[in-house]
C-alpha cells in the first residue's frame, strides 16, 4: 500500500531528526542519567564509586557553599558587565558602521574566537601579574598593587572572554531593526534619547537575553578562568566538580553538585525565555 502524503511527511521529520536525537540521547540523556545515579550513591573506599540509595551527597551540598556562592554572583556580574560594554559595540556596527566597514569590523569581533581561551587568559596572567600593570604602578609610586587572583581578575578575564558571545545576538537582533521606525520617531519630534529607550531597546531586548542567557549558563559552569585568573582563591562550581572528580575522587559528592548545577541551568534558562517572550509579545525567541 503507497505511503500518503502525510506519512511521508512524517517518516522524512523522523530520518532527519534521528541522528541528532540519538546524538543528544548518547552523549546527553545516558550521561545526566548515569549522574544521578552516581549522585545518590556513596564514594568508594579507594575513591570512586560504590552502589547505595542515600540523598547524603545532597545534604552535604553547604560543603561546596563558597563554590555555588562565587558562581552565583560572579556569573551574573559577569554576564551584566559584558552587557555593558556589547551593547553599545554591537549598536555601532549594526546603525552606525557604514556598510563597507561592518564586515570588517563585525570580523574582528570575532577573531579572538581563533585563538584559544587557554592562551588568551595565560596573557591576561602575565598583565594582571607582578611584572605586568603592577609593575608599572610600583614605578610611579603607587605600590602593593595585587591585581591577579582576585574576583576582579576573574571578572576582567569573563568580559574579555565572552564578549563576542554577547556581542553577536545583540548585532543580529538590531540589524535586523527596520530604520523606518526610526525615521518615523525622529519625525513625531521625539529625540535620540528618546528613540533609544522607546524604540531601539525594546526591539533589541530579545537579542539582549539570548546573550545574557547565553554567557551566564556557560558562566556556571566555567572551570578555566577562575583557576587560572583566581589562582585557586576564586572558586567555581567547576572547579569543585574538577577537584571532586580528579582530586578527591568522591564521584556521588560530584555528581550530586553536577546534577544541582544543571537544575540551576534549567531554572536560568526558563526564566530567561519567560522574560523574553514577554518583552518581545511572541514565543518566537531563540535563547539557545
Amino acid at each position: 500500500m503507497p505511503l500518503t502524503t502525510t506519512a511521508k511527511r512524517r517518516l522524512v521529520t523522523t530520518a532527519l531528526l534521528a541522528p541528532a536525537s540519538l546524538w543528544l540521547f548518547v552523549f546527553l540523556v545516558l550521561p545526566f542519567i548515569a549522574m544521578v545515579v552516581f549522585s545518590v550513591g556513596e564514594r568508594g573506599p579507594a575513591g570512586g564509586y560504590q552502589a547505595a540509595f542515600t540523598f547524603a551527597q545532597y545534604a552535604n551540598l553547604p560543603a561546596r557553599s563558597a563554590a555555588y556562592w562565587n558562581t552565583l554572583m560572579l556569573a551574573p556580574v559577569g554576564a551584566f558587565l559584558c552587557l555593558l560594554v556589547a551593547y553599545p559595540t554591537a549598536y555601532y556596527l549594526a546603525v552606525k558602521a557604514s556598510p563597507r566597514h561592518r564586515l570588517l569590523l563585525v570580523s574582528l569581533v570575532v577573531v579572538p574566537f581563533w585563538t584559544s581561551l587557554l592562551v588568551r587568559t595565560y596573557a591576561w596572567m602575565y598583565i594582571l601579574g607582578s611584572r605586568g600593570i603592577p609593575s608599572l604602578l610600583d614605578m610611579i609610586g603607587i605600590e602593593n598593587v595585587r591585581l591577579l587572583n582576585t574576583p576582579g581578575a576573574v571578572l576582567l578575564g569573563i568580559v574579555y572572554g565572552y564578549l563576542p558571545l554577547m556581542i553577536m545576538p545583540i548585532y543580529v537582533s538590531l540589524e535586523k531593526l527596520d530604520r523606518r521606525l526610526l525615521e518615523a520617531s525622529a519625525d513625531l519630534g521625539a529625540k535620540p534619547v528618546s528613540t533609544f529607550f522607546s524604540v531601539t531597546l525594546p526591539l533589541s531586548l530579545p537579542g539582549v537575553m539570548t546573550g545574557v542567557a547565553l554567557v551566564t549558563i556557560l558562566l556556571l559552569g566555567e572551570y578555566l578562568i577562575p583557576q587560572l585568573l583566581g589562582g585557586g582563591k576564586v572558586f567555581f562550581i567547576g572547579n569543585a566538580l574538577v577537584d571532586l572528580f580528579l582530586q578527591s575522587r568522591n564521584w556521588p559528592f560530584g555528581s550530586a553538585i553536577a546534577v544541582t548545577l544543571v537544575a540551576i541551568v534549567v531554572v536560568v534558562l526558563t526564566v530567561a525565555m519567560r522574560i523574553a517572550w514577554k518583552i518581545s509579545g511572541t514565543r518566537q525567541v531563540d535563547l539557545v
